[in-house]
């Protein structure tokens, strides 16, 4: 094994090394601003008790960010915002996390729930952009896994851990540490604390670590090059991308998964805690518009691959409420794919034919399944469509006033175990 790498653990209180600080309303942070105060519902908006979880979708545009009702597709809210933002899930079944200028700021669903007893209480509230920002040069991954979320800072290799549950709450408890360097980077936290994180610079990743609760090294890997994104399958085995296939963490032991080309890039996973298969884009070069997606089995450390209808693009992705592989391709068709067979069982028309720009940032269609609906984004026709998986119908679709690029969503419920979900950061 190699010598310890040099990452050490520590908790942090709020104040302290990384801070929580208030945005002011340009997005830097406020020097004299104190803890930041509990993210709930605005004290004009008190909160209703409602029958059931309110799932909530978040969308991105060109100067804002909006929250629908993912059952109705009503814009609920719509805060501006300057800039290219990106969003993630919290991990609390509640809130946003935006990477947008200065960090990342906490975006409220308004809709959520709390455990009593046998049952659960389901609330509602105007939902808004709050003033609590995680601070952060360049905000990057969010991983939210076991209750527990990471945040990755690529400006400066920083990463902040917390409880997901506290998230918003002023005394929450935060624990840091820092990359030997600042790259475009990943880490994930597991139920036992140990820790997988990328290893880099901002010219070359090729390095995989895994770290005990004490920051203690475990065991590392230097031969993943253009390290990329991560995922957790069942048995909380995570693989993380390589340039020419993954490696995967399993049964103690940290393993290559090589792919079958010389250039087979897998740079974004998208995995389940019930299924041992992960789902991966792949490329067969940079310039690669691919048709073809992988298959990871994290039981037998092997990947297989399937060729689509028609190419995609890497945030067309998502899981189905029974594990299946979600891929809408380019002739407008969401793909459906067993992931154990690699057959395509289904194909659902969704949205008219469209192509990928050149520039990633663009608005692109996006998936995301949100309690077992798999919600669409068609930004040329600035529409959103709700597709029944199991029915393999569009149920519902809302034209909107803005045009769509971003896309995320979240249950209106406790998560005691958020997975997921931003792994389509872009290899930048």
């Amino acid at each position: 094994m190699r010598s310890p790498h040099p990452l050490s653990l520590r908790t942090v209180a709020v104040a302290a090394t990384l801070p929580l600080v208030l945005a002011t309303a340009c997005g830097s942070a406020d020097d004299d601003a104190a803890a930041p105060a509990r993210s709930s519902a605005p004290a004009s908006a008190e909160p209703t008790e409602v029958g059931a979880a309110a799932p909530r979708l978040a969308l991105t545009y060109d100067g804002g960010v909006q929250i629908l009702d993912a059952t109705t597709l009503e814009v609920l809210a719509d805060e501006p915002m300057d800039g290219f933002n990106r969003l993630n899930p919290a991990g609390d079944g509640r809130h946003f996390l935006v990477s947008t200028q200065g960090g990342f700021q906490l975006l409220d669903g308004g809709a959520w729930g709390e455990p009593h007893g046998d049952h659960g209480h389901y609330y509602t509230a105007e939902p808004r952009l709050t003033d609590v920002v995680f601070p952060a040069e360049k905000p990057g991954h969010v991983v939210a896994h076991e209750g527990r979320t990471v945040l990755f800072d690529d400006g400066t290799g920083d990463v902040t851990l917390f409880d997901s549950a506290d998230i918003a709450d002023p005394d929450v408890e935060l624990s840091a540490f820092s990359t030997p360097e600042a790259h475009h980077g990943v880490a994930v936290e597991l139920a036992d604390g140990t820790m997988l994180v990328s290893d880099g610079t901002e010219d070359e990743r090729s390095g995989v670590r895994i770290l005990d609760a004490d920051g203690e090294e475990l065991a590392a890997r230097d031969d993943c090059p253009s390290v990329h994104g991560e995922t957790v399958a069942a048995g909380e085995a995570v693989v993380i991308g390589c340039q020419d296939g993954a490696v995967l963490w399993s049964g103690g032991e940290l393993t290559k998964i090589q792919s079958p080309d010389a250039y087979g890039r897998i740079g974004n996973q998208f995995g389940t805690e019930d299924s041992p298969i992960v789902l991966g884009d792949y490329e067969r070069s940079e310039d690669d518009r691919s048709r073809t997606v992988a298959l990871i089995d994290t039981t037998t450390a092997s990947v297989r691959l399937v060729d689509l209808p028609a190419p995609y693009w890497y945030q067309s992705f998502d899981r189905g409420p029974n594990g299946e592989g979600l891929v809408l391709t380019y002739d407008g068709n969401l793909q459906v794919i067993d992931v154990l067979t690699g057959a395509i069982t289904r194909s659902i028309p969704v949205t008219a034919p469209w192509e990928e720009s050149d520039d990633w940032q663009d608005p692109h269609p996006q998936v995301v399944v949100v309690d077992g609906i798999a919600y669409v984004t068609e930004p040329a026709t600035r529409t959103i469509h709700a597709v029944d998986i199991a029915g393999g119908t569009v149920w519902k679709s809302a034209v909107l006033e803005v045009t769509p690029n971003e896309l995320s969503g979240v249950s209106g419920d406790a998560e005691e175990h958020a997975e997921h979900e931003h792994e389509g950061e872009h290899d930048e």
